[in-house]
């Protein structure tokens, strides 16, 4: 079979359209389309129908996908396994991380990282808080620095860190000056969340009612960014997370950043992998290096 005609089924069923498909590998559209039929044919069994201006996977195509995940991670990690004989370290390290330890946690540690291992690559990838479950899960992704533990019996999550909650206020907000606040100081105020599917705002919720109160939510958004953009306008406060040394970094003259002193107001932070899959040399180093260096 085509090695490239099974990503390229691989990436339709994940989402990605045709078209994109295409101009992702620089080939035709007729191209793509003909060589998933040809796969089709190989199998044996029609594998993608269209749903309006989509393909979508069917049953047969959603069975086979699972295992040609399988077999294409076998094919990458023995073409990576050959490249890192030559030198055990060079190699790609697949890391997902959630956006909000994007700011230092995680440039910090690569630089480190590279200081000592400058040959060795990253593809790095958002990972978010609302997902159900964890991106290392089946070893697409060697490893995730994420404040969700994994519920996957398959899947490794180590602690590594506290990560603060704080309070994001308008600029012009009566408190904006303080170093620390409880949330019951701002009961009365309208708040900025992130949406219910987040386990960030899960823990929102609680710490709200643990204070006495339940938010007032004028807005629900899905950024933690967005958070504060609102936020910075004046349209309600919001509850973010930080490390201490990335607050000031996060506290612009556009909105300040209150450290909240209530009881739990903090998230972990681990690192998470697969432990149905060995990581390769490169991946198995860059574990290493953050279970001895992350700033516990």
């Amino acid at each position: 079979m085509d090695t490239e005609a099974m990503r390229w089924f691989q990436q339709v069923v994940d989402g990605v359209t045709v078209t994109e498909v295409a101009e992702t590998w620089q080939v035709s559209q007729p191209g793509v389309s003909r060589a998933l039929a040809r796969l089709e044919r190989e199998v044996g069994a029609p594998l993608l129908h269209r749903s309006g201006r989509v393909l979508r996977p069917t049953h047969a195509g959603t069975v086979f996908k699972r295992h040609l995940d399988a077999a294409l991670h076998a094919v990458d990690d023995g073409l990576a396994a050959v490249s890192e004989l030559v030198d055990p370290r060079t190699g790609t390290v697949s890391l997902a991380f959630q956006l909000s330890l994007g700011v230092s946690l995680v440039p910090g540690l690569i630089d480190r990282f590279l200081a000592q291992y400058p040959r060795v690559r990253f593809q790095l990838v958002p990972s978010q808080d609302a997902l159900g479950s964890s991106m290392v899960a089946g070893g697409r992704i060697d490893l995730e620095l994420t404040a969700r533990r994994p519920r996957n019996p398959a899947v490794h999550w180590e602690r590594l860190l506290s990560q603060p909650l704080y309070l994001a206020l308008p600029p012009d907000h009566p408190a904006a000056r303080r170093s620390s606040m409880s949330l019951a100081d701002v009961a009365e105020e309208t708040f900025v969340m992130l949406g219910p599917t987040w386990e960030l705002r899960a823990l929102c919720d609680d710490l709200c009612a643990r204070a006495g109160f339940s938010p007032r939510v004028g807005f629900e958004v899905d950024d933690l960014t967005v958070v504060r953009g609102f936020v910075a306008a004046g349209l309600g406060v919001g509850i973010i997370p930080a490390l201490p040394v990335e607050a000031d970094l996060l506290s612009p003259a556009r909105e300040r950043l209150v450290r909240l002193d209530d009881d739990g107001a903090h998230r972990d932070v681990g690192v998470a992998w697969s432990q149905e899959r060995r990581l390769l040399p490169s991946a198995a180093l860059f574990r290493e290096h953050v279970l001895a260096t992350a700033p516990r």
